[in-house]
């Protein structure tokens, strides 16, 4: 069979790979993938930016493809499935309707509330004085998020007054969103641990993956702005038994049971962000409608189950028979980011290295690359996620930083301690 991904990211590009590894497929189309598709077994990029959704039908269409897969959050919210299906073309994802999940931050934190799932208190505003007003009362630190999609910059903690106050007046009044920042989403801080819980749903049907944690912020220690994710790991220690149950009880099987008497069919992955405090209870702190980035790279790097499989059940409605397995090795991922990033950065960098790893427990996956002059060169913020297993994060943490060193380009940073929590907790386990 055919199967086509959207998207050009390092998330993307972990797609491919895994999706080229089953016996069902004789070629993966990525539209438009990077230097790192272009180099897969069985892949072939199609130079169709993701936003382009006439011409990646036309795509599917003319290449008879018999699955695609979405890869990023925008193509979801203009309704890219929705226009797929409407041409009888499976397309894995939800609908326009339901991606409002991560959307938009208002519809997600109404939805919480009617569905009772537990999460941070809130108010929504569309008025600069109205949310200034509020802010004045408020405890802090507080939450500032633009209501759309921000690529993945719209969320500012605020220590203090000042500061929220000139996030809220940067979204409403500066519009540095756009569109996406015409409303915000101010909530209460959460004290604990995030974690990512990501799921294969058929709209009452849930196959959990591996957990996950990313570091969203771009400095060591967990400081500086927020980015799409400087790295992650796979599993998350945080995740037991005990609050695993919790999160499926509490939150996953409420979120799939509300969508579907809500009349919003979901089919496609459901990312829970989360955040776990001291006694092991969980709080949504945000819905992703596709699967994250980089969460990703590590968790494909340990699934062992034919990923094409998994997807397709989600169609025929056998997806409550699947069992996925996992190496039981972990794995970590580090990204390494133009510098500049999240800010302006510069595009163009020859990167080297990259045929120095060798190993069969590493690999690396490109997001922002591309070809020029037969050189592989930097075409983004976050350029490549360097993945390695073993035997625990600690093992796997060196190993991706011995591989993450052998890779230069001029500008290239990345942060050294992804991983920390869990590698603290291998050191004195409770």
């Amino acid at each position: 069979m055919k199967i086509l991904v959207i998207g050009g990211g390092g998330r993307e590009h972990a797609l491919v790979w895994k999706l080229a590894q089953s016996p069902l497929v004789s070629e993966v189309l990525v539209a438009p993938g990077n230097a790192g598709t272009l180099e897969e077994k069985k892949a072939r990029n199609i130079p169709i930016d993701s936003s382009n959704l006439d011409k990646l039908l036309e795509l599917a269409q003319v290449e008879m493809v018999d699955l695609t897969i979405v890869g990023p959050e925008q193509p979801l919210v203009d309704g890219v499935v929705d226009l797929f299906e409407a041409a009888g073309l499976k397309c894995f994802g939800p609908r326009a309707e339901a991606a409002q999940l991560e959307g938009s931050k208002a519809f997600s934190k109404e939805f919480l509330a009617r569905h009772n799932i537990p999460t941070a208190s809130y108010k929504s505003f569309e008025d600069l004085d109205e949310a200034l007003h509020y802010l004045r009362s408020s405890t802090f630190p507080v939450v500032v998020k633009a209501d759309g999609l921000a690529a993945g910059k719209g969320v500012i903690i605020a220590e203090t007054l000042d500061e929220a106050a000139d996030a809220v007046q940067s979204m409403l009044d500066d519009k540095v969103f756009g569109k996406a920042g015409s409303k915000v989403v101010i909530e209460e801080f959460l004290y604990g641990e995030e974690v990512s819980f990501i799921a294969i749903v058929d709209d009452t049907r849930i196959v959990p993956l591996a957990s996950s944690q990313d570091h969203k912020t771009r400095d060591e220690g967990d400081k500086g702005p927020n980015t799409g994710g400087m790295g992650a790991y796979s599993p998350a220690p945080v995740m037991t038994e005990k609050v695993y149950r919790k999160v499926m009880q509490e939150i996953i099987l409420p979120t799939v049971d509300g969508m579907h008497s809500d009349g919003m069919q979901y089919r496609g992955f459901l990312y829970a962000g989360l955040m776990i405090d001291h006694k092991g209870n969980p709080k949504v702190l945000e819905f992703n409608c596709r699967f994250g980035d980089p969460e990703t790279q590590p968790i494909l790097a340990r699934l062992k189950s034919d990923l094409v499989t998994l997807c397709l059940s989600a169609f025929n409605g056998s997806l409550d028979s699947e069992e996925v397995s996992w190496d039981l090795r972990a794995s970590v991922g580090v990204v390494i980011a133009s510098g500049g990033y999240p800010g302006s950065y510069k595009k163009g960098a020859i990167i080297s290295g990259l045929d120095n790893i060798s190993t069969e427990s590493s690999k690396v996956f490109h997001a922002g690359t591309t070809i020029e002059s037969n050189n592989v060169v930097t075409n983004g913020g976050r350029v490549l996620c360097v993945v390695a297993l073993g035997d625990s994060v600690t093992d796997a943490a060196l190993q991706a930083y011995k591989d993450t060193e052998k890779i230069h380009w001029d500008g290239a940073f990345y942060r050294r301690d992804i991983g920390y929590r869990a590698i603290e907790r291998e050191k004195t386990p409770e």
